[in-house]
């Protein structure tokens, strides 16, 4: 039906972020309006013209007051919504020669696009104007005089008029909003969550430690010092409304004003913000001085792990440090930000001792390293992100805030970046198990010199996990957890584990990388996992080697073919070797390079090479471990085939042959699908067609299960190498791959 309303008392509805609906009741009753219904991210409420006013001025909540005009039931068909338009009085509302826009949200079964319920609106309002014989306006949907607000709902109609015009949450104080930025109206809503409020009144100070463009602070700053956040607004729906009452909303912007000169005067609260990135503090500064309250706020440049209690600052009150840190929404973010949690709890507990504390985060299982219990906590949305708000208390010192020395004495200062919460049981053990695997493998790397080698994997079956050491970087690979195991307990303990690593291992989070390791298709394989082209050299033996452990799922070195890769550095010499599934061609850089035994002969390695693969991006990075190693690309080329075509094609013989093909392909480049168990016997036999005589193949694969046919030990001889061909750091998994030695039995003889 068609709102029939008195001027001092008028329907509303208020919307906002979906989560804070109680909190803008609240909020509106504060400012003389009564509320009704609450809906989902909306509030219906009465008031007068001056309360909704008022509203629009000082609600920091809001992101929309509408003044509603028809509220209907059975709004299904296009003819029907277009009537309820076209039933309002028109007149009061939009005047002759102003613009239009219709902002329409939701659907039914027959409208089912926000343009065309925004257009049968809008040609409701024309056959309103044509019966009454008024011009029709024009349409103008970036900057209107008037905008209206339609919203449909399982048949239900709410049309108003939009006296906001740009969302509320727009104070205007943020020009570049940076990377994630958090919307001021949410802001707001978490400090007033957080008891801000309250804690502002009794001039208690605020510390944001990881502050970014500084929306916490200056919403905590128009709430201290009493300032509307719409009062540098220059225009709002309203000025655009035939009923716009102008003196009453120059009365009420005049007492804003006034309070709000008032209130920076008298504010007692301080303000705080600290970051490590300069072009934050710069956004941070400027929305400050936009806003008017830069002479409320210190801003100053700081990391996390150098966090102090500001000078100067007194006892008492205690304070809030309420802060916004990043969520790591994608799997390799996280070991830098489990490491950045636990410090963010060390760091407030050393230097805020007795204070509260409030994060907002959608990764509450981050949230966990802080190391403190939050004794609330609130579900909101961050924009499509599911996000809570917790609330602790920092304890006093002396109840576990202090941090023991070897003198008996004690400090508040923990060493900067050293967070170490306390851990679990199973963490603990997690701890023990990396330090054991560490002790057993010494003397093996001062004898080896490897640099790169797999610390451990999965000797826990809690901590499913493959731990790879290259140089001063660590790569660890999350096994997927069946669906037996609670998703949430898998990733308490990798967040878990992910804290320890560097702890133990002595290194900075950001040099450890995570992937989740999982069954993949051939395909899947050559996919990129990032785009950081975040590649390194390393060194295994006298070969250098191009690895990148962020962008694939594979780093470009097999650590597990290690001793294989050497054995072929053994065999080459003076040979002509064939590598068949290249991969990164990083066993023909050693059988190129020769032999790494003392007293052999430098340069002893095969006298030419071909190293086959279909993958252009792995091809490519072949051609530069060649060029690392400054080998001859014309006695070491790379051919782009299918192995299987190239075998059957290829013409030549070779004295040493190198197969090491995927467990299991599908790739689109391939004329069909390759099963190693089940096509084995053919790439084999393949394989041996070009192997000259005396020569010797290397048959290699993955296949946990793998079966040698038994054919081919009848046709060839065939010798068993696997258990030789483990390192130290593999021999915990004797089935990781297998390795055949085969030659033509006329070479036995």
């Amino acid at each position: 039906m068609t709102e029939q309303q008195s001027p001092d008392s008028l329907h509303f509805l208020a919307t906002c972020p979906k989560g804070i609906e109680l909190l803008l009741a609240d909020e509106l009753a504060a400012l003389g309006a009564t509320p009704g219904k609450t809906t989902v991210a909306g509030v219906f409420f009465e008031a007068s013209l001056d309360n909704a006013y008022r509203a629009c001025l000082w609600s920091r909540l809001a992101n929309r007051v509408v003044l509603c005009l028809a509220r209907e039931e059975g709004i299904e068909t296009p003819e029907a919504l277009r009537a309820a338009a076209a039933a309002i009085d028109w007149r009061d509302h939009l005047a002759s020669g102003k613009t239009l826009a219709v902002d329409f949200h939701g659907r039914s079964d027959a409208i089912r696009h926000t343009r065309f319920g925004a257009q049968t609106v809008k040609d409701g309002v024309v056959d309103r104007l044509h019966a009454e014989a008024r011009p029709r306006p024009d349409i103008d949907t970036r900057d209107p005089d008037l905008r209206l607000y339609a919203h449909l709902h399982r048949g239900r109609l709410t049309l108003g008029v939009d006296l906001s015009g740009d969302s509320l949450h727009r104070r205007g104080y943020r020009r570049d909003v940076g990377h994630a930025p958090l919307k001021e109206n949410l802001a707001a809503a978490l400090l007033v969550r957080a008891g801000w409020p309250a804690l502002a009144h009794e001039g208690a100070p605020l510390v944001d430690p990881l502050c970014g463009a500084g929306t916490l602070l200056i919403e905590a700053a128009l709430m201290a010092a009493d300032i509307a956040p719409g009062l540098a607004r220059e225009r709002f729906g309203f000025h655009g409304w035939a009923g716009h009452d102008e003196r009453c909303w120059r009365e009420l912007k005049r007492e804003a004003e006034a309070r709000a000169s008032i209130g920076r005067k008298r504010c007692r609260s301080r303000l705080y913000g600290f970051d490590e990135s300069p072009p934050a503090l710069a956004a941070a500064k400027a929305n400050a001085m936009r806003a008017g309250v830069p002479a409320l706020i210190e801003l100053k440049g700081a990391a996390l792990t150098g966090l102090k209690r500001p000078e100067g600052l007194p006892e008492s009150p205690a304070g809030l440090v309420m802060t916004n840190p990043p969520y790591g929404e994608r799997l390799g973010e996280l070991p830098e930000l489990v490491q950045l949690y636990a410090q963010l709890g060390e760091r407030v507990k050393a230097a805020f001792p007795g204070w509260r504390l409030a994060v907002f985060t959608a990764n509450p299982d981050l949230g966990h390293r802080i190391g403190l219990r939050a004794h609330k906590h609130y579900s909101l949305k961050n924009g499509p992100l599911d996000a809570r708000l917790l609330l602790m208390a920092i304890p006093e010192r002396g109840e576990g805030a202090a941090t023991a020395h070897g003198d008996g004495a004690t400090t508040d200062e923990p060493a900067a970046g050293k967070a170490t919460p306390a851990r679990s049981e199973g963490a603990q053990m997690f701890a023990n198990r990396l330090e054991k695997n560490r002790k057993r493998l010494k003397k093996w790397l001062k004898r080896s010199g490897e640099p790169c080698y797999r610390l451990y994997d999965a000797d826990m079956p809690e901590y499913a996990l493959a731990i790879d050491i290259y140089g001063d970087r660590v790569h660890v690979q999350e096994y997927a957890p069946p669906r037996s195991v609670d998703a949430a307990q898998a990733q308490k303990r990798l967040y878990e584990a992910l804290g320890v690593i560097p702890e133990v291992l002595g290194i900075d989070p950001s040099r450890v990388v995570i992937k989740r390791r999982e069954r993949q298709s051939g395909k899947e394989q050559y996919r990129k996992q990032a785009a950081s082209g975040e590649r390194f050299e390393v060194r295994e033996g006298r070969a250098r080697l191009w690895v990148n452990l962020r962008d694939y799922l594979d780093t470009g070195l097999f650590l597990d073919h290690r001793p294989v890769r050497r054995m072929l550095g053994e065999m080459a010499a003076g040979k002509r070797f064939l590598n068949l599934f290249c991969y990164t061609a990083t066993a023909t850089v050693q059988a190129a390079l020769g032999s790494q035994k003392e007293g052999t002969e430098q340069g002893g390695g095969a006298s030419e090479s071909v190293s086959v693969d279909l993958s252009n991006t792995y091809l490519e990075w072949a051609r530069d471990n060649f060029a690392l190693n400054r080998l001859d690309p014309s006695r070491h080329r790379v051919v782009r085939d299918d192995c299987l075509r190239w075998l059957e094609t290829a013409g030549g013989e070779f004295d040493l042959i190198f197969m090491d093909p995927p467990t299991f392909s599908n790739s689109k480049k391939m004329a069909d699908t390759l099963d190693v168990q089940r096509d084995h016997g053919r790439l084999v036999r393949l394989a041996m067609a070009r192997l000259a005589p005396g020569g010797t193949l290397v048959f290699s694969n993955n296949q946990r299960r793998f079966q040698l046919d038994a054919d081919l030990a009848e046709q060839y001889r065939v010798e068993d190498i696997s258990a030789k061909t483990f390192d130290p750091d593999f021999n915990r998994r004797p089935d990781l791959h297998h390795c055949f030695l085969i030659r033509h039995r006329e070479a036995s003889a």
